[in-house]
């Protein structure tokens, strides 16, 4: 069995990765701080405890497990305090890497599969973008993204340490037994906060703008069930390790969803309609964010295999079930 090393392993995405290469054959070692992962979440390997930015912590891993490859998710993520605290996001995002990467290195190894964001790419000038889309992100969390591709793409062109990256659309859903799931504190994303509306454990949901040019005026997101997310990164894995080139790949169903349509489906997923308010855009915003994922495809051999209905059938149990049961156990 093949052992590989995921940093965040007990945060959202990576622990879904970890449950995909577990069912692949893999023993994934989750390596996480816990600032924002979830140790109830590390069930299909062991965790490590430690920081991406602690050379000695690291250099121990690597000894203890000899990992073949590197899946990389620890990072800040929230666009918000990126602006707010932007040296904490390159401290973290890109410094970060930059250790991770020379630990690997000096253990001998030279794949690595790295969570990006389609926040590379900035305004779109195209429908659905795909990999050419030209990368000017908007806010700091996109820019210690593309810096990190950036880093990844000159050590393949100069040293032979190749990697995939990985540009996620909007990440969604739940695994569906609802043993893992989304847990953030606080809560940013769409969905949860609906489904926290529709629970009635918010006083409702804002939609922001509805006067995009879009069929309904509200904006339009790709989302992506999270396992299907796990499944492409277990694909890029098996690509490197066959002897794969470094590649890019955008990781969205093509298909986009706007926000009332989402508002809509949770309302009649839940049996519970809740209160909806209009706010004003958000600075940043785009109108549309739907990938074109035919390369992901063609080289990966990978396709989405669930829809919103999945995504919002497996986030309610979560939310209504297994997230209750999890705390009632961990708190």
């Amino acid at each position: 069995m093949q052992t590989v090393l995921v940093t965040g392993g007990a945060g959202y995405v990576g622990a879904h990765t970890c449950l995909r290469l577990a069912e692949a054959g893999f023993l994934p070692v989750a390596y996480d701080n816990l600032t924002n992962g979830h140790e109830a979440f590390t069930q299909w390997g062991p965790l490590e405890i430690g920081d991406i930015r602690d050379p000695v912590r690291l250099d121990e891993v690597f000894a203890k497990h000899q990992p073949v490859a590197v899946l990389h998710f620890a990072a800040l993520i929230e666009v918000g305090e990126s602006v707010r605290h932007p040296d904490r996001f390159y401290d973290n995002n890109v410094a970060g890497a930059l250790a991770l990467i020379a630990a690997a290195r000096r253990a001998g190894v030279d794949k690595l599969v790295f969570s990006s964001t389609c926040a590379t790419y900035g305004e779109p000038q195209q429908m659905p973008m795909d990999e050419t889309h030209p990368q000017a992100p908007l806010n700091p969390y996109g820019r210690s993204k593309l810096m990190v591709e950036q880093i990844l793409g000159d050590l393949d062109r100069h040293s032979g340490f190749r990697s995939v990256c990985l540009r996620y659309f909007n990440a969604a859903g739940a695994d569906f037994e609802g043993r893992i799931g989304e847990w953030h504190d606080p809560e940013t994303h769409a969905i949860p906060l609906a489904i926290a509306a529709a629970m009635g454990a918010n006083a409702g949901f804002k939609i922001f703008g509805r006067d995009y040019p879009t069929r309904d005026g509200t904006a339009v997101r790709d989302y992506i069930h999270v396992l299907d997310l796990a499944d492409a990164h277990v694909r890029a894995l098996r690509h490197l390790l066959d002897g794969g080139a470094s590649e890019a790949f955008n990781l969205g169903t093509g298909t986009g969803s706007t926000v009332q349509e989402v508002v809509a489906a949770i309302a009649a997923v839940s049996g519970r309609p809740f209160d909806v308010a209009d706010a004003e855009r958000r600075e940043g915003d785009a109108p549309a964010l739907v990938a074109d994922n035919h390369k992901a495809r063609d080289i990966l051999g990978w396709a989405p295999r669930y829809g919103l209905p999945e995504i919002l059938s497996s986030a309610w149990k979560w939310h209504t079930e297994g997230l209750p049961a999890l705390k009632s156990t961990t708190l």
